[in-house]
């Protein structure tokens, strides 16, 4: 996994040992969705996506501690299985949004190589003060973990075959 940052932009990148369909299929797939995102510990609701442009991604992200990160995204840009594009609520109040920033685009690109696949999630913030406000809330490692559980969520499927 690779972290890289600009002024107003974040990009991580993480190669996953399984094709690229099925890392489209458990982003784009609310019963998937709900089963890895967010970092370890955190249990999600309420997860309901609308993939057309102009559809919503949301969840209930429900910390350890019990407090509640609501995440909510609007799809501009739908390519499958290659290229996601999310604009994050505007009204969100935490910074990093539960991974969708508010008033940030979130481009996640899925590449092909071999049976793997190059997963790039890249994000642009609207100032460089709202990128120093969501990496100090967690926006970072926040997004790091995650990545890891989304592999743990592959080698869990491949090995207890629960997908419906």
């Amino acid at each position: 996994m690779t972290t890289t940052t600009t002024d107003q932009e974040i990009t991580i990148t993480r190669l996953f040992n399984a094709p690229r369909e099925l890392v489209w299929k458990v982003w784009t797939d609310p019963y998937h969705l709900q089963r890895w995102w967010g970092p370890h510990g955190f249990v999600n609701t309420d997860c309901g996506i609308q993939l057309q442009v102009g559809g919503m991604m949301r969840l209930n992200m429900h910390a350890p501690d019990g407090k509640v990160y609501p995440c909510q995204g609007t799809f501009r840009e739908i390519i499958a299985p290659e290229r996601l594009v999310y604009d994050g609520d505007p009204t969100a109040e935490h910074a990093c949004g539960a991974g969708l920033p508010p008033n940030a685009t979130v481009t996640i690109t899925f590449a092909e190589r071999g049976d793997q696949t190059l997963l790039t999630l890249h994000t642009r913030f609207a100032t460089a003060e709202r990128l120093q406000a969501a990496a100090e809330a967690g926006f970072i490692i926040g997004w790091e973990t995650t990545l890891e559980a989304l592999a743990d969520y592959f080698i869990s499927q491949n090995h207890q075959g629960d997908t419906p």
